[in-house]
């Protein structure tokens, strides 16, 4: 990025190369949706934009977005403690891993929807049932790499702070968690994608329950404007807007992962 930035020269070239085929594709779309009818439902780039136009000025996108991102960051953050800590207690001690691991085996295979029917008797058809949706779906990604991470730390730096007497605990936070460091945040790169997926179908799956109540965000957007105005214009803006919000948050990640572990180069 920063050879990039230095030389503005050569940005230009691959930013055209990056976007040739996009345009491409929309041109060859827009002329497919101009010898539709008028009348015809069919989503065209022409209405897209316009649709977009009319759900940022209307405040009704903007807001959507904000509850959705709300719900994840708060879902992920639930993960992201428990996975780090039960992962950490895995990857470091045998006996805990070999308690634990036929239960998350158990469990990880299980899609999140498919305790939607649970969260909605527990927590009704509001945020707490999002929450819980998200929360378990980000939750397998970070104890995985987490336990991986904490399990190939070098074995020999384990011992050295064992023999100058380090307890335990300080240990584990400045030398087992600092060398698993790199695994974690690919974990927890991973979970915030997982989460963001979830909250969709979690959205999705809550509106339809509620009938297009009052739960809100983007995934409930697009199942009121599929099931009451069918509306596909708008049901594709909001699938532009989960997309770029999901390249959003993977290059943040990325240059996190960058910034905290730029000792691994």
């Amino acid at each position: 990025m920063s050879a990039a930035l230095q030389n503005p020269q050569a940005l230009l070239p691959r930013l055209a190369q990056a976007l040739a085929l996009p345009l491409v594709l929309l041109l060859a779309w827009q002329a497919w949706a101009m010898t539709l009818p008028p009348e015809s439902p069919a989503p065209a780039p022409a209405r897209v934009v316009a649709a977009a136009i009319t759900l940022v000025a209307s405040g009704d996108l903007p807001m959507a977005l904000v509850q959705s991102l709300g719900r994840v960051l708060a879902g992920f953050g639930i993960a992201l403690v428990l996975g780090v800590v039960i992962g950490a207690l895995m990857g470091s001690s045998r006996r805990v891993q070999e308690n634990l691991d036929p239960i998350v085996e158990s469990f990880r295979p299980i899609a999140p929807m498919a305790i939607l029917p649970i969260a909605i008797l527990w927590f009704g058809t509001g945020t707490p049932s999002a929450l819980a949706i998200v929360a378990y779906a980000a939750f397998f990604p970070v104890l995985v790499n987490t336990v991986h991470g904490v399990s190939r730390v070098e074995r020999r730096l384990v011992q050295a702070a064992q023999t100058m007497g380090v307890p335990r605990l300080t240990i584990l936070r400045h030398v087992v968690l600092p060398g698993a460091a790199p695994s974690i945040l690919l974990g927890a790169r991973l979970s915030m994608g997982v989460a963001w997926t979830a909250i969709i179908a979690a959205e999705l799956a809550v509106g339809a329950k509620s009938g297009g109540g009052t739960s809100g965000g983007i995934g409930q957007m697009m199942f009121i404007f599929y099931s009451y105005s069918v509306d596909l214009n708008a049901i594709v803006v909001c699938m532009v807007v989960v997309g770029l919000v999901a390249l959003l948050i993977d290059r943040i990640f990325r240059a996190i992962e960058a910034r905290v572990i730029r000792w691994k180069d």
